[in-house]
């Protein structure tokens, strides 16, 4: 990390059909090895499987499991006197959704569903009725930071990475 100024934060284009720049970050995030077409044809393709399986605004579908997963607090780790402890802090927007993406993502490739389409679907669809991998892996990390809150008062401390 740069001493002298903070990295420039990208801009990134909203998809060509929702028009969301969330949803560009998402499919950046399911991407890998530069297959932007094939990310894009999951992410849509699992939207357009919401939409007909389960008669729910695809769109609106999304935006409520993002919400949902995106995380609140989180522990980070600061060393004190020789010792480390988690202390509980909260997490920035930007942030909280990306782990969201991160967590869905992971989830979903966890699923025991055939074809990633299926896979991904279902969990945007568990995670927007508050059920599934991504929201528990949210609760597992709310009540880390819950457990920790005894060591709140080092947040003023220089985090450790």
């Amino acid at each position: 990390m740069s001493r002298r100024h903070a990295a420039e934060k990208r801009v990134i284009l909203p998809d060509m059909k929702y028009n969301s720049v969330l949803l560009a970050r998402f499919i950046n995030n399911v991407m890998q090895e530069g297959k932007k077409a094939l990310a894009e044809k999951i992410v849509y393709g699992a939207l357009n499987r919401i939409e007909k399986k389960h008669r729910a605004d695809p769109f609106e579908t999304f935006n409520n499991a993002m919400h949902n997963v995106k995380p609140y607090l989180e522990v980070t780790s600061v060393r004190v006197g020789g010792a480390n402890y988690q202390v509980p802090s909260p997490v920035d927007e930007r942030r909280g959704y990306a782990l969201a993406c991160r967590w869905i993502i992971a989830a979903s490739v966890k699923r025991s569903e055939k074809a990633m389409i299926d896979k991904l679907s279902e969990e945007l669809f568990d995670a927007a009725n508050h059920r599934g991998g991504a929201m528990k892996k949210r609760e597992d990390t709310h009540k880390m930071a819950e457990a920790n809150k005894a060591f709140s008062h080092f947040s003023s401390r220089k985090t450790q990475r």
